[in-house]
């Protein structure tokens, strides 16, 4: 089951022909489901952790036998609470953040800037705006922002490339807004208190932790700046030369997809 991550579309695990995770590990020879958590009116409700009780855990049960979990960014934090509530063949977590106090201060003083700004509407609104967050992500290294739309200036417009580029800016820029309970938790109990990290955090009333009793690998992208690589949770870890979402879909994919082959390989234990 490959989980993303609350934030943007699901599509980006499988976003063609060339560059499809769902696709690669289907060639490993496994069944895969690629979970879309729908419209945000429809979990309007629920928190991170309800994320995980009421839509993610149930899932994983109707399947009915034990699933192994890939998931992406914040999809990967929200696994390994779900493995803490349901029993599961084997986690892998896909440049997914769990030590939040890791996170440079800067960036994590940015993020509780903005929300102290869009909190109140987004409280009226029920909802974060995609826009908000998008600026908040770019906040956490504009010059490298800047630096990508100037190289895109330089390509053919006609070139494959110039196309890729527009492919992931429109999933960037396209999802659902985050539902209310869902952006304060994260903003204030992952990112400000990180519950996770500190071994605080609950759902269902039950402690999550990172050490899990079936394997655990977790993919590190090593020069990620959404989610750095000392964030990750504890255990087995692989580092790729790549970034965030380089690592999804850009020419470090081909690393990540033999990685996942060996460690979805039924031997490994």
């Amino acid at each position: 089951m490959l989980i993303p991550s609350l934030i943007n579309p699901p599509h980006i695990l499988d976003l063609d022909p060339a560059s499809s995770l769902a696709d690669a590990v289907t060639n490993m020879g496994r069944r895969v489901l690629l979970l879309d958590w729908g419209v945000a009116e429809s979990r309007a409700r629920f928190g991170v952790g309800e994320h995980v009780e009421h839509l993610l855990v149930p899932l994983i049960r109707e399947v009915g036998e034990p699933v192994a979990l890939v998931g992406y960014c914040l999809g990967g934090t929200m696994a390994i609470g779900a493995a803490n509530l349901i029993e599961c063949e084997r986690v892998a977590t896909l440049a997914a953040p769990w030590n939040f106090s890791l996170y440079p201060h800067k960036s994590r003083a940015a993020l509780q800037d903005m929300w102290r700004h869009s909190e109140p509407a987004a409280r009226a609104l029920n909802a974060l705006p995609m826009e908000v967050l998008q600026a908040a992500f770019w906040s956490l290294d504009p010059e490298r922002t800047v630096k990508k739309f100037a190289s895109f200036g330089k390509l053919d417009p006609t070139s494959a490339q110039a196309r890729r580029f527009v492919t992931l800016e429109d999933w960037a820029n396209q999802g659902e807004p985050l539902p209310y309970p869902a952006a304060r938790e994260l903003i204030e109990d992952l990112f400000g208190r990180d519950l996770p990290g500190s071994g605080q955090w609950q759902i269902a009333r039950q402690p999550i932790t990172d050490r899990l009793g079936g394997p655990l690998l977790n993919v590190l992208a090593a020069d990620d700046r959404i989610a750095p690589a000392a964030t990750a949770p504890a255990g087995a870890s692989v580092a790729i030369p790549s970034g965030h979402v380089g690592m999804i879909v850009g020419s470090a994919r081909a690393k990540l997809h033999e990685t996942l082959r060996r460690f979805l390989d039924p031997a490994c234990r």
